[in-house]
């Protein structure tokens, strides 16, 4: 019986000698990386070792330290390969460092653990302003990346603005709004950035986060998903939804007085009242303050700890307000000045919670009681402007049969009156019901002072017979008119947005581009609104002794009737349930007729589209200035587009002493 002979396999280099082709060593190579485990280094150890931050997307370039920001440490080293977590969620602040730890992520992998790696802004144009100025520089301004990412060569599409090829992998950048780029290509590292500001549905495709998410699903554990924002509204935000299915880690650090491990909440933040710069945070263990200067030793021994059970054993949460920016970045001080600053405005209020907290924003839209409002009416003469009002804006809702128009007058803090109810019978079919409104336009209100205003801005609704609509605001001038369409939703940059041209008809002539035409987010004015009407005003004893009405206030006089108060509180926000399971914020009627809430709602965007909300104390004190003359003969008051006083010019050094003095 014969023994088979054994064959011998050489351990050096198979494809050599004769059997060697131009090429083979480069095949080699490659193949010897890809059978590389992934390696021991974590993503902060590479940041510190290889990051340089370029002075085009940083305020402190150099190279970058994990120890100014501890607290990303952890956060970065759960995006390592060696870490089993597949999904992290940060919820926090704005400018806390989140972004810089994503793209060091992103160097990471290009350089250490290379693969196929899908970036994701909230639309394509984000993802393009982006990759510019971030992306771009992270590779120029690391040799370790800029040795492995193709050069941009014009005929080369192997480096373009929204895709950077590498050895082992593609770095794609997208928008949330492109179901194309989210279905593009399978991925291993995802990075899902201000996830909060993605639309509801990427080109009616379904949510950009699950679509993203399915892309990494035939990586099994070995995938990473990076969810980052800073947070909206109660019940509608994403990231918040998913931090709370996680353990909930908050950061920890050490009182410099006692030792007590807690984490930062705004409420702990105390000073004297308009002094900003006396903010001290006190423990919640030994109730000593502490100054601002030992944050960076307390950062420093800082720890980050679950503080609830994960629902998601394979996602770890974290949490982290603006508190914690290092010194040199966001201090306390011009935290409390941003929260007293935002007093009286909803807007600012919101974007304090969102922005420096990092906390969501809870939209209260339970109807106030109509007859409360009833109570607190007060008497003024109708047709009247009272004292405090200093310009009308007015909000018109076009309806099949008539046209019901409410005249506003605003005050400075958009303290506001209702002045005038007007009902124009006939519907936009009538020639008369317009000529009516065209009337009301040049009408002029009397002022407590003597002035008399007119109507600065009217923004009327294009939900009724669009077309009407743009033909009587084009002959009337969009000075004074703007059409406005209102829609539902929270999540916008701006309450109002515009204006864009839209097609208009005159004389049976279609005119491309004829009108403009604003976009109004109701739900956030009617929000602000039922906010302004719960706040709390002083007692007759209290404005005697010289208490004013908070800013925001809304006063209603005695002449309106039950039936506009009903219908000034006719909707109520509720949370429904969308057919995939999310969660949406809606305003649903409580009755048929809410044209005084949306007749409010336009006169309120009237006076957005002002500017009210952001004029100087400059423009105020012109309006106010306008009330002084009592002439009726004069140019009416409350001319928003009035160019203001010119600014005294400077004044002569006292150095010398008063005139009149000795000298």
């Amino acid at each position: 019986m014969s023994v088979p002979s054994s064959t011998s396999f050489p351990r050096s280099n198979p494809i050599s000698g004769e059997d060697a082709f131009e090429g083979a060593a480069v095949i080699l190579r490659a193949w010897g990386e890809g059978l590389k485990p992934d390696p021991d280094l974590t993503v902060s150890e590479w940041a510190d070792r290889h990051r340089m931050l370029s002075g085009r997307a940083s305020a402190e370039p150099g190279r970058y330290r994990t120890a100014r920001t501890p607290y990303m440490g952890e956060i970065m080293d759960r995006l390592s390969p060696g870490d089993p977590t597949q999904r992290i969620v940060f919820m926090k602040a704005a400018q806390v460092g989140a972004t810089e730890a994503g793209n060091n992520w992103i160097g990471f992998a290009i350089h250490q653990a290379p693969g196929p790696m899908l970036a994701v802004q909230p639309t394509v144009e984000l993802a393009k302003r982006n990759s510019r100025p971030r992306i771009d520089p992270l590779i120029d301004e690391s040799p370790e990346l800029r040795e492995r990412v193709k050069p941009a060569r014009s005929r080369d599409a192997g480096n373009t603005m929204l895709s950077k090829e590498f050895a082992g992998g593609i770095l794609i950048m997208t928008g949330a709004n492109s179901a194309v780029g989210l279905r593009s290509t399978p991925a291993r590292y995802i990075f899902l950035d201000e996830v909060d500001a993605y639309p509801a549905s990427a080109d009616e495709e379904g949510d950009p986060v699950t679509l993203a998410e399915a892309r990494s699903l035939t990586f099994a554990h070995r995938r990473k998903v990076f969810l980052v924002s800073t947070p909206t509204i109660r019940g509608l935000s994403r990231i918040e939804r998913e931090f709370e299915a996680s353990e909930q880690r908050r950061f920890f650090v050490p009182c410099p007085h006692c030792g007590q491990m807690q984490w930062l909440k705004f409420d702990r933040l105390r000073w004297q009242k308009g002094q900003p710069e006396t903010a001290e945070y006190y423990c919640e263990g030994c109730e000593v303050p502490i100054a601002e200067h030992h944050k960076t030793a307390m950062l420093q021994a800082g720890e980050w700890r679950p503080t609830a059970e994960a629902a998601d054993p394979n996602t770890v949460g974290y949490h982290l307000s603006a508190l914690y920016s290092p010194i040199g970045w966001l201090n306390w001080e011009r935290i409390v000045r941003a929260w007293e600053a935002a007093q009286g405005s909803d807007e600012a209020i919101k974007a304090f919670h969102n922005t420096i907290l990092g906390e969501t924003w809870v939209e209260t839209g339970e109807a106030p009681d109509w007859q409360r409002l009833y109570d607190r009416r007060e008497r003024w003469k109708p047709g009247i402007v009272p004292a405090g009002g200093l310009f009308l804006t007015a909000g018109a809702d076009v309806q099949k049969d008539r046209i019901e128009v409410d005249v506003w007058a605003w005050g400075r803090g958009l303290e506001s009156w209702l002045v005038d109810h007007v009902v124009i019978e006939g519907g936009p079919d009538r020639q008369d019901a317009w000529c009516d409104l065209t009337e009301l336009l040049g009408r002029t209100w009397s002022h407590e002072r003597g002035a008399h205003l007119k109507i600065a801005r009217l923004a009327i609704d294009t939900g009724y017979e669009a077309p009407a609509v743009y033909g009587w605001a084009r002959a009337q001038g969009f000075t004074q008119v703007a059409p406005v369409k209102g829609v539902e939703g929270f999540n916008r940059a701006s309450p109002v947005s515009g204006p864009t041209y839209v097609d208009a008809t005159e004389g049976g002539k279609r005119l491309r581009r004829g009108a403009r035409l604003w976009t109004v987010a109701v739900s956030t004015f009617k929000a602000e609104t039922y906010r302004f009407l719960r706040l709390e005003r002083p007692t007759e004893e209290e404005r005697a002794d010289g208490a004013a009405f908070s800013p925001g206030t809304v006063h209603l006089p005695h002449w309106v009737e039950n039936e506009w108060l009903k219908q000034f509180v006719a909707e109520q926000l509720v949370t429904v349930r969308t057919k995939r399971g999310f969660a949406r914020l809606e305003w649903q009627k409580l009755r048929e007729r809410n044209e005084a809430l949306d007749c409010r709602v336009y006169a309120r965007a009237a006076a957005w589209i002002a500017g009210a909300d952001r004029w100087t104390d400059e423009k105020w004190c012109d309006l106010e200035d306008q009330l002084g003359v009592a002439d009726p003969s004069a140019d009416p008051a409350g001319q928003i587009n009035r160019q203001a006083r010119a600014s005294q010019g400077k004044r002569r050094s006292d150095w010398l002493g008063r005139r009149g003095g000795w000298f």
